[in-house]
């Protein structure tokens, strides 16, 4: 006969099942607790040199461990002191003075110097170097010539720290945004004396960026780097504002699928996304809506031309087909209304600037052009191609502009979908006829996109010149006066948009999820933030 189990067993037993039972404790609240942001990033960091890191998920990172002259508020993406207490210029806006706060230290306790940032924006410059952020210093005196090899003393570029605390910039004509440029990644200071260790400050991809050897002079310092797993970085002691820094650590996740994204948020694995499939919207607006955020960002989403292949090398060509666009339409049923649609290029508000000329839908106007370019009702056009990349919206927004012209002007359109590397690249190259193109500023003023589009422009992925529009932009750069500065983009703008190289779309925004724990994460339409101001309260 079997031994009857003894009472005690029984309830150790009974313990272990309820123990079993018991919910697990999400990672998000374990964060919580241990104050540690979790944040979905889309993709494992190419670089996380800040002079050299140019895709957007890599900045997102290399902004919290390092910081420039100045920052940008999140909200109103106006400059604001960051290791420069306060700036001054001359009266002509060619020479502007940046006084550093008093005990700058890099996260290893080393003193921070001005010397420190000239020795920085020498390595961006360098020829050898081949930064491709180089051109955000072209604004200096010389910047440029050095750059391209055409002078070869560094001391004749407009840079200079005549002590510690003090550096002087000379540029080359009036730049009234210079307090948000230096705010860029490609003017943050790096230690030279820890990079030497690892090889030339001009050598690229050196091991000076991984965990345990990177210093930096950000909020944060990297504590690990996990390839395609997790980015560590642990609050920075030797910060210039540590004491108001409420975060221990903060987790970059580097998460490629939206879909994937929001499954590990539901599940209690992250506290904010990166961001949201557009599929998923509705879902969240009925479920949660506190959790969802639907941000605008000066972002301009538009069609590229290729205005050296027929029939666009017809500006009536491309005119019409961008009058011929429902921008109404296209919000409305590819992004369930989480988009605006755009009728200028520059996104509305950009640095306090508004295009006044705009692309009206108007279908009679269109085939009105279409016609007088020798294709009524579009007879005679070739089936033209119109490329996307292969993600979950560009193709749906592809077979819309497709409906739209065939229906309204007759014009058959075939979709080519490429991975992104091969979508940009066709830009380049001008191995397209129609793409779909973005592009996001780096800071907020209106030369950040139409500036794009300047015959020696090595963004304008178009093939067209024009020298009316290259002449409004010229005279813009050598004005310091601000409002004169602004009718001169307006008249720019106002050629971009007749001439039609490029058609507007829509304007960017960023839809993700967030936790109701974090706290003091603002509205960013230039997507950079400062994660030192945020916080978590469970």
């Amino acid at each position: 006969m079997p031994a009857r189990p003894s009472v005690a067993s029984i309830l150790l037993l009974v313990f272990a099942l309820l123990a079993g039972c018991a919910k697990r404790e999400t990672d998000a609240a374990a964060g919580g607790r241990a104050a540690t942001l979790l944040v979905g990033n889309s993709a494992e960091p190419g670089d996380l040199d800040p002079h050299l890191a140019s895709v957007l998920s890599d900045q997102f990172i290399v902004n919290v461990l390092f910081e420039g002259l100045t920052i940008l508020d999140e909200r109103t993406t106006q400059p604001l002191p960051g290791a420069a207490e306060s700036w001054s210029a001359t009266p002509d806006g060619l020479t502007w003075t940046f006084r550093l706060r008093e005990g700058l230290k890099w996260s290893n306790g080393e003193p921070l110097v001005a010397a420190d940032f000239l020795a920085a924006w020498r390595r961006v410059l360098h020829p050898e170097f081949a930064s491709d952020n180089a051109w955000y210093l072209f604004a200096v005196k010389n910047a440029e010539a050095y750059n391209a090899k055409k002078l070869a003393d560094f001391s004749a570029v407009g840079f200079a720290a005549p002590d510690p605390r003090t550096v002087v910039l000379t540029l080359e004509r009036p730049a009234p945004y210079l307090p948000a440029l230096v705010s860029l990644p490609a003017w943050f200071p790096v230690n030279p004396r820890v990079i030497a260790k690892f090889g030339p400050l001009e050598k690229r991809g050196s091991d000076w960026t991984r965990a345990g050897n990177l210093v930096g002079n950000g909020a944060f310092v990297l504590k690990e780097w996990s390839p395609n797993a997790r980015i560590v970085a642990a609050k920075n002691p030797h910060f210039r504002d540590a004491a108001s820094n409420r975060l221990a650590e903060v987790v970059f996740l580097p998460i490629e699928s939206p879909d994937i994204e929001e499954r590990n948020f539901r599940a209690g694995q992250l506290h904010v996304t990166s961001n949201l499939p557009v599929s998923k919207i509705a879902t969240w607006r009925e479920r949660d809506p506190a959790a969802l955020r639907l941000e605008p960002t000066l972002q301009a989403n538009f069609l590229r031309f290729n205005t050296t292949r027929a029939p666009f090398t017809d500006p009536r060509v491309r005119r019409a087909l961008s009058l011929a666009i429902d921008r109404d339409a296209l919000a409305r049923a590819v992004f369930q209304s989480s988009r605006l649609p755009a009728v200028a290029f520059t996104p509305p508000g950009t640095g306090g600037y508004t295009a006044k000329a705009a692309v009206p839908f108007d279908v009679a106007a269109a085939k009105k052009l279409l016609a007088a370019a020798g294709f009524p009702d579009g007879k005679n056009l070739p089936v033209l191609d119109l490329q996307c990349r292969n993600d979950d919206v560009s193709p749906r927004l592809a077979e819309a502009l497709q409906a739209m012209w065939q229906r309204d002007l007759g014009v058959r359109v075939a979709i080519s979908q490429v991975e992104q590397k091969i979508w940009i690249q066709n830009q380049q190259s001008l191995n397209y006829t129609i793409t779909t193109a973005g592009w996001t500023a780096d800071f907020p003023d209106p030369v950040t996109f139409l500036g794009l589009f300047t015959g020696g422009s090595g963004y304008n992925w178009t093939g067209w010149k024009n020298a009316d529009y290259d002449r409004h932009l010229a005279a813009a750069a050598d004005t310091a006066d601000g409002a004169k500065r602004y009718d001169l983009f307006q008249q720019a703008e106002a050629v971009l948009l007749e001439d039609a190289p490029v058609a507007p779309l829509y304007v960017g925004a960023r839809t993700y999820l967030i936790a109701p724990a974090v706290k003091g994460w603002e509205p960013a339409p230039l997507v950079f933030r400062r994660l030192q101001v945020v916080r978590l309260e469970n």
